[in-house]
């Protein structure tokens, strides 16, 4: 049982965990966790939960995976181990009953743009094997299907004539370059053919060799064939159809693989066992020839990449609001180059090419004549191949390197495979169309495909795997992932439930998974389908253990733990443990009285009203379908919506790449829309706060971050003894050297690399983890040095520092956003994403009103968020707002959607079926919306 005594539940029966059934955790210390004994049932979902910074991934990551990590390598040979030796122990008594782990994390795994969602659930490597046994070939020529004829197919024709028919096996008689006719008779003889066949000609036909050879003058008519074997059909025994295999065999020998059969002088069947037709050589289907990672199946062009250094379309054409007559082509504006563009305006007539219309107008015709020209203008193709011709001029070689970026591989078109792959199809599709449907489609298709009863029996195994993790997919809300995305380009919840696939598709049992917070970037309608594949991973005999506040998902768990009763050093404890009918009756846990209503995060008592407004015209980037929306200025605004529905291309791809070149900053590329409008120069800076991590170096940290470490420093660098030694402030600091221990410059750990394991890192042996030289630790501020001062929780710096308030003014916004319990000196490695989010908003709110007016967007920043965390990040976006800027918000979370002053709704669907604008207005509004299912679950 928990180490806290539970209140008895007036209608609930507190739930006993028996020793047998329990992984038991006796004295967890890891990080701040207060000598926690804890069991956790086995086979069951358990979900634990807290608030942030409460010590749930101290326990489940840190103390229960770390210790069945260790385990299993323990469990390795001496020679294994020797590279693990070091692996420390979590700070724990013992953990009883432990089964082996698996941890699914919320990182985004691959940077590397090979691997795609179809790798890494495996579902691609079972298509390829699906193709490369089961895929017919057909001739991109004539359409029809490319066979190989076998000895056996040969011998069946014959065996199905009618009786009597009289059949003849020729070979063509060849005429070698350097052989005379005569010494091509002779090789036949001594292979032991007799006869020549002439069609139509004298006594059938027939001319023995013999005779041809002692004539004066040795001539062979042009269209003689050399007979191989004759015969007349009847029923035919074993016997027999081995002397016609015999034939045939050697008919496929002598002519390189060409058999002709001759039935009563009239027609003459030709077989082949070569893999051929309408004069082209295919490729026989293997797995290995549909792999973009294998030089024998990736596109020769891209090498298996889907993209090559090019001329980039957008940079040609950057602003598609433009049309032709008013410089839309960039490369077309100058005096010389501008040549080409009268070129076109003046024959535009002929051929009735709209000049006056923007290039977004234009029909796919239209914009492809562009590029391909005809026989009035040369086109931008055209144009580019005059440009590659005069590189040797220095001004060419400019203009080229203006419009060269990454495009679309011409050969492959972005399929990644060569073209020989894709002659080869199943249900009249090959495996880039497939690859490129949305799953959900992916799945339909599936469903409908009929195959012959012997392809049935090939692929019988290989399609369970597919359909078991197509409805896994499905099942975790990710229909709208096509499987050629590439998995780098995956939100962190994305790349989590992609994990969570591969897993399901491996069927352990007796295993214990730990997962954190794997509803993020799910619309609530999808949770209930994601718990559902959690159930189904316990019902195989897995204990699931979930870092999670989401309440649906408590509702659903086996058991609850709650970690409190608050973050960092006020946390550490288990609060409660037990059911969810027993947490809504227990007063200590926090959680209990959000559950049960006794706490609530009230909806604002006014709507902030606005009066101007960005707005984005006709977007249609993916799957948005033309549309058009307001983003207010100075009030919160919400854009929701089910996973997939257009959220991320709007807001993150359309608005804001296109905000920050309309500022002259940089962007990526901006998506497909017509306009950007509205109050554009109200806005004085754009700043998009995502959850990548603060700093590239592990050495960054929150103080550094919000600029708060200088002050600190300052303040060391005042004290008697400092001064005495003649430290100045950059003695306090890791980045440089001088004050910082010298072994791990400032690191506090050493990292030993292993060959084939993961790295381990090491307390630093000479400053024991301290960063610091020992003569820089002997300077004490109120008994504290710099170390022991970057280990303070930020809300115990609050406290320790409250007579300096300029350190106090700079590090106040961490413990504002709900980051009181994170370590001043905390690596920014060991941030989550949502943690990472929280501190850049920090910064922000530390900067105050002297910044003119910024747009913040972000992403998903409820990520990791407890409820009592959420209130204090909603006060924070406030504060936000109260300093004139605008805050744009992509969430799930029903309780930001309803404190926003303006939502916009997008749906109804993921992927295909969705991109349209179903509300803006007032988050009230919006129940009234039938087909939105954010409406339903608000």
């Amino acid at each position: 049982m928990g180490t806290k005594v539970k209140k008895q539940a007036k209608t609930a029966v507190p739930q006993e965990v028996s020793p047998q059934d329990s992984i038991f955790i006796k004295g967890a210390r890891v990080h701040n966790l207060k000598n926690v004994s804890v069991s956790i049932p086995r086979n069951k979902l358990v979900v634990v939960t807290g608030v942030s910074g409460s010590g749930k991934s101290s326990l489940t990551m840190d103390t229960l995976y770390a210790e069945g990590q260790r385990r299993y390598a323990e469990s390795l040979s001496s020679y294994a181990r020797q590279f693990l030796m070091r692996m420390n122990k979590p700070d724990v008594d013992y953990i009883k009953g432990i089964c082996p782990a698996i941890a699914i994390e919320q990182k985004v795994i691959t940077r590397t743009p090979r691997s795609t969602v179809g790798s890494m659930t495996e579902i691609y490597d079972y298509l390829r094997l699906f193709f490369g046994r089961v895929g017919k070939t057909y001739s991109p020529i004539s359409g029809q299907e490319v066979k190989k004829n076998e000895v056996s197919d040969v011998v069946d024709f014959i065996s199905k004539l009618p009786a009597g028919a009289k059949v003849l096996l020729l070979v063509p008689f060849r005429r070698h370059a350097k052989r005379d006719v005569k010494e091509e008779l002779n090789i036949l003889m001594q292979k032991g053919f007799s006869r020549l066949y002439v069609p139509g000609g004298e006594g059938n036909g027939l001319l023995r060799i013999e005779e041809l050879l002692e004539a004066k003058k040795v001539a062979v008519p042009k269209d003689a064939w050399v007979l191989i074997d004759r015969l007349v059909v009847k029923t035919f025994d074993e016997d027999d159809k081995h002397r016609i295999a015999d034939s045939v065999q050697t008919q496929f020998y002598e002519s390189e693989g060409d058999s002709f059969v001759e039935v009563d002088g009239k027609e003459i069947r030709h077989f082949s066992n070569r893999f051929e037709l309408d004069g082209m050589q295919f490729e026989e289907p293997v797995p290995n020839l549909f792999s973009f990672n294998n030089p024998y199946g990736a596109c020769p062009t891209c090498e298996g990449f889907g993209q090559v250094l090019g001329i980039d379309a957008d940079l040609v054409i950057p602003d598609k609001r433009l049309s032709v007559y008013e410089n839309a082509i960039a490369p077309w504006r100058g005096e010389k180059m501008g040549e080409y563009k009268e070129a076109l305006i003046k024959a535009s007539r002929k051929f009735g090419f709209p000049v006056h219309k923007p290039i977004a107008d234009l029909t796919d015709e239209q914009y492809n004549l562009l590029w391909t020209g005809n026989e009035h203008f040369y086109g931008l193709n055209e144009f580019f191949k005059m440009v590659e011709q005069n590189l040797y001029k220095v001004q060419y070689r400019v203009l080229q390197s203006r419009y060269r970026g990454r495009t679309t591989c011409p050969d492959c078109g972005g399929g990644r495979l060569r073209k020989e792959a894709l002659y080869i199809r199943i249900g009249g599709k090959n495996i880039a169309e497939l690859v490129d449907m949305p799953v959900s489609d992916l799945s339909n298709w599936f469903n409908a495909l009929e195959l012959s009863e012997f392809d049935q029996q090939i692929a019988k195994r290989i399609l369970i795997e597919i359909y078991h993790r197509l409805k896994t997919l499905l099942d975790v809300g990710l229909g709208y992932l096509t499987l050629n995305r590439v998995a780098n380009t995956l939100s962190g919840g994305e790349s989590q439930r992609i994990q969570l696939t591969r897993s399901l598709g491996s069927n352990l049992t007796n295993s214990m998974y730990i997962l954190d917070e794997p509803s993020i970037g799910l619309h609530a309608r999808d949770t209930h389908r994601l718990i559902g594949v959690l159930k189904e991973l316990r019902d195989l005999g897995n204990t699931v253990v979930v870092v999670e506040h989401d309440d649906l998902m408590m509702q659903e768990a086996d058991y609850i733990i709650d970690m409190g009763p608050l973050a960092s050093h006020l946390g550490g404890e288990v609060i409660f443990a037990g059911t969810y009918p027993e947490i809504l009756e227990d007063p200590k846990s926090l959680t209990g009285r959000y559950l049960n209503g006794t706490l609530t995060i009230d909806p604002p008592v006014k709507v902030r009203k606005w009066k101007k407004a960005i707005a984005v015209e006709g977007a249609r980037q993916h799957n948005l379908k033309n549309v058009t929306v307001d983003f207010p200025l100075q009030v919160l605004t919400v854009v929701s919506g089910v996973s997939g529905s257009g959220k991320t291309t709007l807001v993150k791809q359309i608005l804001y790449p296109a905000l920050m070149k309309l500022k002259g900053e940089f962007a990526e590329r901006v998506g497909n829309h017509r306009a950007i409008t509205g109050a554009i120069d109200d806005i004085t800076q754009i700043e998009m706060v995502d959850q990548n991590p603060i700093g590239k170096s592990s050495r960054s940290n929150p103080v550094t971050y919000i600029k708060a470490y200088d002050e600190i420093r300052d303040l060391f660098a005042k004290q008697p003894l400092s001064k005495m030694r003649g430290f100045q402030p950059k003695h306090f600091s890791f980045n440089v050297d001088g004050g910082r221990c010298d072994a791990c410059k400032g690191e506090g750990e050493v990292v030993v690399e292993m060959q084939f394991l993961a790295d381990v890192h090491l307390t630093c042996e000479s400053c024991n983890g301290k960063r610091f030289k020992d003569e820089v630790l002997e300077v004490t501020y109120k008994g504290k040095n710099i170390y022991e001062v970057l280990e303070l929780g930020v809300d115990e710096a609050l406290e320790f520092f409250k007579d300096e308030k300029d350190v106090c003014n700079k590090i106040r916004p961490l413990s504002d956003v709900g980051l009181g319990y994170v370590k001043l000196g905390q690596s920014s490695d060991t941030l989550s994403g949502g943690e990472a989010q929280r501190v850049k908003l920090a910064s922000f709110l530390g900067k105050g009103k002297a910044q003119g007016h910024i747009l913040f967007i972000f992403d998903e920043p409820t990520t990791g968020l407890h409820f009592h965390d959420i209130k204090k990040l909603l006060a924070s976006f406030n504060a936000l707002i109260e300093q004139g800027h605008t805050v744009l918000v992509i969430e799930h979370n029903l309780d930001v959607i309803k404190s926003a002053d303006w939502l916009i709704d997008l749906g109804p669907e993921g992927g295909a079926g969705g991109g349209k604008l179903l509300y803006a207005g007032v988050p009230d509004g919006l129940k009234k919306v039938k087909e939105s299912y954010t409406g339903q679950y608000l």
